[in-house]
């Protein structure tokens, strides 16, 4: 992280559902290279918080400032639908829980990766399928599998597919909810060590929201802990999770060190 400006400046961000919060108060920096986690039980404000950030859910309360690729921040809930799609194809990525979300189930492996490189200008088939192919392996899909459709795929590869379509226009920021919720643990495992290895590769920031604590600690420097819709507790991720001092996160911590 030697940028010396932050690419995401949130201050009293919130989102109201009718008369009620789902966030409120949310205050935080994020800079470029940096992982960080958003970590609470169901119902914490977490989820809301991220389509918050994205911009996908109104921003009702607060501001959040972002540092676009010319060096220039700009309030995001100023931003005009047509600007906001264009953040979308060229400056952020999306990783859904479940990848049936962000990928087309009945494009193939390699269209799904290549679509998004056509949606910023690139037209030589031969060049496109090269850089999908090149993708596919950065992400452990094997090659001959590139005309093979996502429908075909397990769950593990299906997410790894997701992330490679996320990442193959650079993005700056990328949001990632739940990304290993529903895998099973070894390749829960293989996937972290992948997400890990891509961030410090590419020098991206990301916000991921997850329930594991564990997932926290592998792959974020940083971790937002919430409740009713607040953070109540911020910091390093090292910190937060061996020294945390809301009794809430303690709970959370003594409960998985218990199970």
């Amino acid at each position: 992280m030697t940028d010396e400006r932050p690419l995401l400046e949130v201050r009293g961000a919130g989102h109201r559902y009718g008369l009620r919060y789902g966030c409120r108060d949310v205050d935080f920096d994020l800079w470029p290279g940096e992982v960080l986690a958003v970590v609470g039980e169901s119902g914490s404000g977490k989820s809301t918080l991220l389509g918050t950030l994205s911009q996908r859910l109104e921003l009702t309360e607060g501001n959040i400032r972002y540092r676009m690729a010319d060096g220039l921040p700009v309030e995001l809930a100023g931003l005009s639908e047509s600007s906001v799609r264009r953040l979308w194809r060229s400056e952020w990525g999306f990783v859904h829980q479940d990848p049936a979300d962000g990928l087309r189930m009945h494009v193939s492996a390699g269209g799904n990766v290549g679509e998004p490189l056509m949606a910023n200008g690139w037209r030589h088939y031969g060049r496109i399928r090269e850089t999908a192919a090149q993708w596919l392996e950065r992400v452990e899909i094997p090659a001959d599998r590139i005309d093979d459709h996502p429908s075909t795929f397990s769950g593990g590869m299906r997410q790894r597919l997701q992330i490679a379509r996320n990442l193959v226009v650079s993005p700056r920021l990328v949001f990632m909810d739940e990304p290993t919720s529903g895998l099973d643990v070894s390749v829960q495992a293989r996937l972290l060590d992948l997400i890990r290895s891509l961030v410090s590769d590419l020098g991206l920031a990301v916000v991921v929201v997850t329930h594991d604590l564990a997932v926290a600690r592998l792959i974020s420097h940083r971790t937002l802990v919430m409740k009713d819709g607040r953070v109540i507790e911020s910091g390093l991720t090292d910190r937060v999770l061996d020294d945390p001092h809301a009794a809430y996160t303690q709970l959370l911590v003594s409960s998985v060190l218990q199970g």
